[in-house]
């Protein structure tokens, strides 16, 4: 095993173990305040990487801001609805339901045109049952929190076929940086209209507000992007999807969280489908080069 797939090995663990910070986080702020804080602290930490990897590419300021605005819009939207669900089911729920994006992603490019091999649908089929075994109750019910985790892992995937996409023209660190700012505005907006809170409830989560904006999102991206450098896009894919692996053991370790039988059944068919449907192949007509999103 190489010092790049160690890097990306961390990242996974880093991004697994970020959904029990942000449950804990709820503690003390509702999920428009986390946000906000967290999203602020992630835009001034990833700054510094604007020097350690300058950008070589050619590319338009005003599109860079546009496709950035967009990219914030969106991961606005999928964090809310991420940090909203963490109050209704546990961290591992979230954190297998959101990796869920990685199978949505083949699905959602077929409205670009984009070609998806049959090994990508048999991986899509089996993470369905496992969703289906970990979320629906009797009566084909389904659990308030899973639901918006799921809802906002549509949107993980919509923002990684942004991203991807637009990533080839633009400079992935300076549109990061934009995407965050967008993001910490937007949800701070909400926090000042929804939500009230003091310093001191800030300063009851810097510990949770600390791990989610500067290990999640610093740390974790540059380890990514050096790690990405050197390993194959199907490759990172399948290591990164480990977070949601992670995210249980996190919540079992720090927050107590036990699945049940049934659970970790789906989390396991889960967990197989996105192996089946990232796992290499010589020769692909789909797009191979995705740019994950950090938890």
């Amino acid at each position: 095993m190489s010092i790049s797939h160690v890097m990306l090995w961390c990242t996974a663990i880093i991004w697994g173990f970020a959904f029990v910070a942000q449950s804990a986080g709820m503690e003390s702020l509702g999920p428009y305040s986390f946000n906000a804080a967290r999203f602020t602290m992630a835009s001034c930490a990833l700054i510094p990487l604007l020097f350690l990897f300058p950008s070589k590419l050619n590319y338009s300021i005003k599109k860079l801001i546009i496709v950035g605005s967009i990219a914030g819009v969106i991961l606005f939207i999928g964090s809310s609805l991420q940090q909203i669900g963490l109050q209704y089911t546990t961290a591992g729920n979230a954190g297998f339901i959101t990796s869920l994006y990685i199978v949505l992603v083949p699905i959602f490019g077929l409205l670009l045109s984009q070609k998806t091999t049959m090994k990508a649908w048999v991986g899509i089929a089996v993470a369905i049952i496992g969703f289906y075994i970990l979320t629906i109750e009797p009566g084909f019910k389904i659990n308030y929190g899973d639901a918006l985790e799921f809802i906002g892992a549509m949107f993980w995937a919509t923002h990684v076929l942004v991203i991807g996409y637009y990533s080839r023209h633009l400079p992935a660190i300076p549109l990061s940086i934009i995407q965050c700012i967008i993001t910490a505005i937007l949800s701070l907006i909400a926090a000042t209209t929804l939500e009230s809170h003091t310093v001191e409830d800030f300063k009851a989560a810097w510990l949770p507000l600390l791990y989610a904006g500067v290990a999640s999102s610093s740390i974790a991206y540059t380890l990514q992007i050096i790690g990405q450098k050197k390993v194959p896009a199907s490759i990172s894919a399948l290591i990164l999807s480990t977070e949601s692996v992670f995210a249980v053991i996190g919540g079992w370790l720090f927050m107590g969280e036990v699945l049940s039988s049934k659970a970790y059944v789906g989390c396991m068919f889960i967990l197989l489908g996105m192996i089946i449907s990232q796992w290499p192949q010589k020769k692909s007509n789909r797009l191979d080069a995705v740019q994950v999103t950090p938890t």
